[in-house]
């Protein structure tokens, strides 16, 4: 092969924006819809970096019918005199530079969310069309844009008392496979950003469906948690609530106690949601375990030993949100915090803070402390029950679950484990499966609700022990992911009532107890046919209502479906195993749905509502999504 000549006529200098075009997924995450959504919240952060001043309380975003998007603020507006250096104005530069803006120098800004600049320029650079008006020093401004090039001289069009930006875009289709933005997943950021902005008024207009929210919470964290928790039983009632500045820096944290057994603690930087923690969430927990050590010891409630990390945060519900002048991030989306100072300065005003109000609030202080050592000896019965689940007399010399049906390869980043439900199905897709890459584990009857019960009382279930070691990975604090035993976990169900029982709590496990499994994109839910439709020789599996009704119309041909058989799938059992392997098995023609967590709190909201104690959430809920209902099978 000729060796390739490398001169310095290879080397490329991409000019303004182009590079952000051209690698548009380094700067927001992706070209699909997480990336779509990453627009609005560029554009969102700038209005909130103005309320973070001090100066914008209301944020109005409103999705257009052609799925454009405008955001306006009451802000200072971005400034419009000429900068010397550039011989542009500071809008321009700040539309059309990376790395231009006012949060570099502490001037304009002491605290902000959009530290590395590059936010509003990076919508204008991926924005077919984008549009900026400034209301700013008595007079209106205007200027359009187009895939991050200027196309006019900034005009003054008008006079006005008020002040703020309004930015008007149109997200570029030569970038983005989807252009469709969803009303939830805005709503969902928007009201954090309010909970997290007390005062700040934010109203998302949808004109596409006449919908319309608005989000402004005076209580700010407080009503956060509270909201966290309302289908919680709390075992305190009113939040603990702290908040401590010192050098620039605002600790700002609310904390309640449910009665469940999971811990929900969620991180915030400047308002940025840090879903992968960092140094202040480090500096929480520190400080979390060794006050309630402490307070239970000088209490006499804890006799010997200590109460471990995970016994403390048992049920706890938190928000830790910080605003520091110079936070560091680990990678440009933003979601961990590097800064190591941190850890100490929240380690210091939670220590004291908290143990302040157990000082002054014993009873409450009492129960959280019993929750942990209930905790404790939970653990303690969990470590006998992990331990059983280990050895391999438990199921036999291979140490492997007897009802197991193991595919043969080695090679792990082939082979997929199907979770079946009952025998019957399980003996289908043992026949069906190919053996070589495909296990099969059926699981006899509804598993544990694991929403409901402790870890000690899940590892004496006989299902879940046998998912558990076919898996590999073991559970809780002696979790491998490394030792995962297969590269796709298939959760395959009947399509009836049960089997979507079964399929939430299969989700439920997976989402409390095995979230990496989850989050590395390990987890995936078959989707087999509901229907055949048949006419003569002809035979073609439907997937829903929608496929069956236009196959009905295409074999009947204008007959109105007559000599059109159309066989509904109650369960995978009814499938023989060639029928079984061509739909929902053979992966050159088989459909399945990676499970993903895009909110990891209307997660945590939805399967507390659907799995956990508290019945009246329940039961709103189906009131409220009753009509929504597909394919119910009573």
């Amino acid at each position: 092969m000729p060796e390739k000549k490398y001169t310095g006529e290879d080397i490329r200098v991409l000019e303004g924006l182009d590079g952000v075009r051209l690698r548009p997924a380094m700067y927001i995450g992706s070209t699909g819809k997480e990336g779509l959504h990453h627009l609005v919240y560029e554009v969102v952060d700038n209005s909130v970096d103005e309320c973070l001043a001090g100066i914008c309380n209301l944020i109005k975003i409103t999705i257009h019918k052609d799925n454009s998007i405008t955001v306006e603020d009451n802000g200072r507006g971005i400034p419009v005199d000429m900068n010397k250096q550039f011989k542009k104005t500071a809008l321009e530069l700040v539309l059309t530079k990376l790395h231009a803006g006012g949060k570099f120098d502490k001037k304009a800004y002491m605290i902000s969310g959009g530290l590395h600049g590059v936010g509003i320029s990076v919508v204008n650079a991926l924005s077919e069309k984008l549009k900026v008006q400034v209301k700013r020093q008595g007079n209106i401004y205007e200027q359009e844009y187009k895939r991050g090039k200027t196309l006019d001289k900034l005009k003054q069009t008008g006079k006005t008392k008020d002040t703020g930006t309004t930015v008007f875009f149109v997200p570029d289709k030569e970038i983005f496979s989807t252009l469709e933005f969803d009303f939830n997943t805005l709503a969902t950021r928007l009201k954090e950003i309010a909970f997290l902005n007390a005062g700040l008024k934010i109203i998302l207009n949808d004109e596409r469906k006449n919908k319309k929210e608005e989000f402004h919470y005076t209580g700010g964290l407080v009503e956060f948690v509270k909201w966290l928790n309302k289908t919680k039983e709390a075992i305190h009632s009113k939040p603990i609530y702290f908040k401590k500045s010192t050098d620039h820096t605002i600790i700002e944290i609310s904390i309640q106690y449910n009665s469940g057994y999971q811990e929900n603690i969620f991180g915030f930087v400047n308002t940025i949601n840090t879903v992968e923690g960092g140094t202040h969430i480090s500096g929480f927990k520190t400080a979390l375990t060794r006050v309630i050590n402490d307070y239970a010891k000088k209490q006499n409630i804890l006799k010997t030993g200590n109460l471990t990390g995970d016994d403390v945060r048992e049920g706890l519900t938190a928000i830790v949100s910080i605003k520091i002048p110079e936070p560091q991030f680990e990678g440009q989306t933003k979601t961990k915090l590097g800064n190591s100072e941190v850890k100490g300065y929240v380690d210091s005003v939670v220590s004291s803070a908290l143990s302040d109000f157990f000082e002054e609030n014993p009873a409450i202080a009492k129960k959280i402390v019993n929750k942990a050592a209930e905790s404790a000896k939970a653990r303690n019965a969990a470590k006998k029950a992990r331990d059983l689940v280990r050895r391999k007399s438990a199921f036999g010399l291979s140490g492997l679950p007897g009802k197991l049906a193991d595919c043969s390869s080695k090679k792990k980043d082939k082979t997929e484990l199907y979770l079946v439900e009952g025998e019957s199905a399980g003996g289908s897709a043992k026949q069906a499966r190919n053996k070589e890459i495909q296990a099969i584990l059926p699981l006899k009857g509804k598993i544990l609700n694991v929403e409901k019960a402790r870890l000690d009382k899940m590892l004496v279930n006989q299902e879940i022990k046998s998912l558990v070691v076919a898996l590999g990975t073991a559970i809780a604090e002696s979790f491998d992911l490394s030792k995962i035993r297969y590269h796709k976990i298939v959760i395959m169900t009947d399509a009836d009532v049960d089997g979507a029982h079964i399929r939430t709590l299969l989700l439920t496990l997976f989402y409390r107890y095995f979230p990496e499994v989850v989050n590395n994109g390990y987890l995936y839910i078959a989707q087999p046919p509901l229907y055949q439709v048949s006419k003569g020789r002809e035979s073609v599996y439907a997937y829903n209502d929608a496929e069956k009704d236009a196959l009905v119309k295409r074999m009947g041909k204008g007959d109105d479906g007559k000599g059109v058989n159309i066989q509904r799938y109650k369960g995978l059992g009814e499938m023989n195993p060639d029928q079984l392997w061509d739909t929902t098995l053979n992966p050159e023609h088989r459909s399945m749905k990676r499970v993903t967590v895009a909110d990891a709190q209307e997660a945590d909201r939805l399967f507390d509502i659907l799995m956990g104690s508290v019945v009246a959430p329940r039961k709103h809920f189906i009131q409220t999504h009753a009509l929504n209902v597909k394919n119910l099978d009573i």
